[in-house]
């Protein structure tokens, strides 16, 4: 899925909704635990239940490699269900990996040959030849960790000596690495006043922005200082869609919480008049 693919999908749904598949055995609702497979089936119904409007899924692996083998087999069945049933929405790894030399081709291999993902989330701490294994693969996408929203962000992101922030270096270079077809890059919505600096230095990237919802974040400020002429925002919503509800019609709660949010994303992209 390359660049115009995706927002083509975006204007067909009215939608840039990512939601995250981060589904936790403790919070899922009890009568499920009776399954073989019970983050299975949980993740199951969310997809089924909000494929409609979303443009893109993220498992976030820790919530899966926590569980061992059974886990990887959750995560596993989980990647295959939507590729098999959704094709055209995107799949995202938030695997957060980074290394160099071999270590970078095997966790590429891993998440690209071994289990289609379409994109996975890769730290840049060590560089260019870090990144480059998982450029390799074309029809891919790496998302690149440039300002998350957590409060340790503060630590090492905006640092400068010289007048350029951390994570600006970080833009300014990889952008080089990669094009708007294969890399996106990760911008907390609780930084969003940030977007309109951050759209100098990558106008036309697709910038994967957690933190809406549970985290705080406004839909309506990431949306006024991030869309671009192609949307080129991803917008991803996890506790606030998968747990809104815990009863057996959990999956119909969470369909009706992705309307709402897609509903209000329709209306930001029709005041930027992209449909």
């Amino acid at each position: 899925m390359n660049h115009s693919e995706l927002f083509e999908n975006i204007i067909k749904k009215h939608s840039f909704l990512c939601v995250g598949l981060d589904s936790e055995l403790e919070k899922i609702p009890a009568f499920l635990l009776k399954k073989k497979d019970p983050v299975f089936e949980f993740n199951k119904r969310i997809i089924d239940a909000t494929h409609n409007y979303a443009v893109a899924y993220k498992p976030n692996v820790a919530f899966y490699e926590c569980y061992g083998t059974k886990g990887w087999i959750s995560l596993d069945a989980t990647v295959r269900y939507i590729r098999n049933n959704y094709p055209e929405i995107l799949v995202i790894a938030d695997a957060k990996r980074g290394d160099i030399g071999n270590t970078s081709k095997m966790y590429a291999k891993a998440f690209f040959e071994n289990m289609p993902f379409d994109a996975i989330t890769v730290a840049p701490y060590m560089g260019e030849d870090s990144v480059a294994p998982f450029l390799s693969y074309p029809q891919k996408w790496v998302v690149l960790l440039a300002l998350t929203s957590n409060k340790g962000a503060d630590d090492f992101q905006y640092h400068s000596d010289d007048g350029i922030k951390l994570f600006e270096r970080v833009l300014s270079l990889s952008r080089k690495w990669g094009t708007i077809n294969n890399m996106m890059y990760v911008v907390g919505a609780t930084r969003a006043e940030m977007l309109k600096d951050i759209r100098q230095l990558v106008p036309d990237h697709f910038l994967l922005v957690p933190g809406i919802g549970a985290q705080g974040g406004s839909l309506e400020e990431v949306a006024k200082y991030g869309l671009n002429s192609k949307c080129g925002l991803l917008v991803n919503s996890s506790r606030g869609i998968i747990f809104a509800g815990n009863s057996e019609n959990f999956d119909k709660v969470a369909g009706e919480k992705a309307r709402e949010i897609q509903l209000e994303m329709e209306k930001h992209l029709a005041k930027h008049k992209l449909i």
